[in-house]
This record gives structure tokens, sequence and C-alpha cells, in this order.
């Protein structure tokens, strides 16, 4: 019953990693340059799990673990703004400014996926501690 503990442990620290990801993601929509100054669009990053064989229980059951956080090398969002401090002097994007492309309904979609996962979790965790409670008072 501990091992259910375990498994579901590794996968709320998961969760909460790939949504910090999204929420940078999100926070980032408009950035157009670097921590340089350099005139570069954010790149969006994206969670990627693994089984975690070091948490495992019965039946075949394993943990979650962060696998890496991938940086996508997806083409910018051009924008036409002369004006712009980020926009490109010259070449074939002159006046355009690079935004990252980022779709905010999917970030969205994919938060919303991420807090029904991690609140499952939670109701896993939350049940197993009732049956510990449960298993304890028939045996005392």
């Amino acid at each position: 019953m501990l091992s259910a503990l375990d498994i579901s442990t590794s996968a709320l620290m998961a969760q909460r990693v790939r949504l910090t990801g999204i929420a940078n993601n999100i926070a980032n929509l408009s950035t157009t340059h670097n921590e340089s100054g350099e005139p570069q669009p954010y790149q969006p990053r994206y969670t990627i799990f693994e089984t975690d064989e070091a948490v495992r229980g019965p039946y075949g059951a394993a943990g979650v673990k962060i696998g890496s956080v991938q940086v996508a090398d997806v083409e910018p969002r051009w924008k036409y703004q002369p004006g712009h401090p980020d926009a490109m002097k010259e070449g074939p994007h002159a006046g355009y400014v690079a935004y990252p492309n980022i779709d905010l309904m999917s970030e969205f979609t994919d938060a919303l996926e991420t807090t029904r996962a991690y609140e499952a979790n939670l109701g896993v965790i939350d049940a197993t501690k009732e049956m510990v409670q449960q298993t304890l008072r028939i045996l005392a």
C-alpha cells in the first residue's frame, strides 16, 4: 500500500515540473529577446516523462520521473512592426518582429490536463491514507 503513495508522489512531482514549464511558456508568450538583449524569441519548453523503475509497485506498476525538458526548435511567429526595437533591420524579414510560436489554447489545454492529473494523484493519496487508517482500526 505504501508503494501506491510513492508512485503518486512521483507523479505529483512530475506534474508540478510540467505545470511550471507550461506557466513559463504562457508567461513568455511575447518575449522577443533573450537574456543578453539580442532579438531572439523565447523557445517553448516541454516536459518529457519517463518510467521510474526505482519506484515500483505490485503487478508491474511503476512511478514516473522527468526524462528531460525539451526546448522546441520551431520557427518564430513573424509580426510586422517596423517601429519595434526588436524588429529585424535587414533581410527578408526586415521590419518584422519574431515572437515565440506558442499556441495559447494548447498551453491552456495542457495546463488543464496537468491540473486534473495532479488532482487525481492527490485523490489516490487520500484513498490510500484512508485505507491504511481503516486497516489500523480493524487491527487495533
